[in-house]
């Protein structure tokens, strides 16, 4: 008698490269199952952009796997209890899905299912799906671990499937699982078929100035991959594009001219965020609490006691009064993509110049990203916040940002357009002018634009204060060694074209 194994897809929505999908094949018969969980998406970074993205790429994997023969089953529960239901219900003898570095609700969650699943004698085997390595005691070796999975054959999906017969639950829409409205008009469509479109487009010629136009938010839009929430969402495996690029860079090799010179540093740059990608994953897998606490203990209770909660709201809103701190806000809110330096940027306001600690606004951002990756975004919303005791904080100043990004105001002029009337001056700084001249621009502060929050050279020498004092208390570098022996990395990739970013502050999702 054939055996029966489930294959759990969870944010690896595709068939091809699906070491699950692969193995359960072998073994015999297969029944892929999506389980909606209304309580994962009733949590506080989860979103409405989110779920349609999510919701838009499991319609084309279930027509993937129905063109195999192995239609989609849907279930709408808890995890623990849908898979033990459908083990008593089809004599399964395995389930196999991708291990998951996912959010403080999804690692309880796996724990649960692991221990129902051995109350039952059923094996999970879980497989990597990044260069992730779980039970990792020591960061020595990881990066011979990551190149070696990443060097492995692309696995090819199998073209027939021998499916097991099983209902499906209707899909429910966002608000029946108690969702807000999330309008996000300009949101990146979900599928694979557009993250393949998407790569194509990037190493055909869209990233070939990839280093030179990734930190403006003008020219990232295009610059950029725009992969990042394929490979939140699993719906491109990560070791397809990494290989899918080395082998565009190498083509390129064969040509002299400086246009070839230059895709190919554009190439390596990208390869690069690739492997940080999983480095930054990596220090979530290893310490899961710091999706909520600290990495560097000793800077507990430096801001929580100071939370401004106006100051949080108008952040959230973009009405914070500088306004290319605001032009980005309601790009991120309209689109929920922004490029990692403004995503870094956005962080750094409100933990220096807000003094607000990185919780709630961390949590705004991770609603508002369609890329939300639990690993990178907590770790980077630690690092920019200047709590992690082994990285530089950086301060950045809105004002010079403002100019260095945007310095004719196109990118404010679209996104505030109560200031576009504003001459370009003035646009970036419009609380310097008087009342009069705005006026005749159009433009009233406190009316139809707020005037700053603050000061924002007085508010970052505040911060500056205020972080030296507490860096400076006792025990504080002997912690910071603690946090670099777990956390830090030890050398450069073996792949010499995957050099280090100058800062590890230059890594968000969204530069991928």
């Amino acid at each position: 008698m054939d055996t029966v194994s489930i294959v759990w897809f969870k944010r690896d929505l595709r068939v091809h490269d699906h070491a699950p999908l692969v193995h359960a094949a072998a073994a015999g018969r297969v029944l892929p199952l999506l389980i909606v969980e209304p309580e994962l998406w009733q949590q506080a970074d989860a979103s409405g952009r989110q779920y349609a993205f999510f919701r838009e790429s499991v319609a084309e994997l279930s027509a993937q796997l129905a063109r195999r023969g192995a239609p989609l089953v849907i279930r709408v529960g808890e995890a623990a209890e849908v898979l033990a239901a459908l083990v008593r219900e089809q004599a399964v003898v395995a389930v196999h899905s991708h291990e998951e570095t996912g959010n403080g609700w999804t690692y309880a969650r796996d724990r649960r299912v692991a221990a129902r699943l051995r109350e039952l004698g059923v094996r999970w085997q879980q497989h990597r799906q990044f260069g992730v390595v779980r039970g990792l005691r020591e960061r020595k070796a990881w990066v011979v671990q990551w190149e070696r999975l990443m060097g492995e054959p692309v696995l090819a999906s199998p073209v027939v499937l021998r499916a097991v017969a099983s209902r499906s639950d209707s899909f429910p829409d966002w608000p029946a699982l108690g969702g807000a409205g999330d309008a996000c008009p300009e949101r990146q469509p979900g599928g694979r078929a557009a993250g393949s479109a998407l790569l194509h487009s990037f190493l055909s010629g869209r990233g070939r100035d990839y280093h030179r136009r990734m930190s403006s938010p003008l020219s990232a839009a295009d610059a950029c991959s725009r992969l990042s929430p394929h490979y939140a969402w699993g719906t491109l495996s990560l070791r397809e594009v990494v290989q899918a690029t080395r082998a565009r860079k190498a083509a390129l090799a064969d040509d002299s001219g400086p246009e070839a010179g230059g895709f190919r540093r554009a190439l390596t740059a990208y390869l690069s965020r690739l492997h940080w990608h999983c480095h930054f994953v990596q220090k979530l897998e290893s310490e899961p609490a710091i999706e909520f606490r600290n990495v560097h203990r000793g800077y507990e209770g430096m801001r929580e006691a100071d939370f401004d909660a106006e100051r949080f709201q108008r952040w959230c809103e973009g009405q914070t009064g500088w306004p290319f701190v605001d032009a980005c806000l309601r790009m991120l809110a309209a689109t929920g993509w922004i490029n990692f330096r403004m995503r870094a940027m956005l962080v750094a306001v409100s933990s220096y110049h807000l003094w607000l600690h990185w919780r709630e606004p961390g949590l705004h951002l991770a609603r508002q990203f369609t890329d939300y990756e639990p690993g990178i975004h907590w770790s980077q919303v630690q690092m920019q916040s200047g709590v992690t005791g082994i990285n530089i904080p950086r301060i950045y100043n809105p004002l010079k940002q403002s100019l260095d990004q945007d310095p004719e105001g196109r990118f404010i002029r679209r996104w505030l357009p109560e200031l576009a009337g504003l001459p370009t001056p003035l646009l970036h700084a419009p609380w310097t002018a008087d009342a009069a001249t705005l006026a005749r621009h159009g433009v009233v502060l406190d009316h139809n634009y707020p005037r700053p929050l603050l000061d924002h050279e007085q508010a970052a020498r505040l911060a500056k204060q205020r972080l030296t004092a507490w860096r400076r208390r006792p025990g504080m570098r002997e912690v910071n060694g603690e946090v670099l022996r777990k956390h830090g990395s030890r050398k450069r990739p073996l792949d010499r074209t995957i050099p280090r970013p100058q800062t590890q502050g230059d890594l968000f999702a969204g530069d991928a």
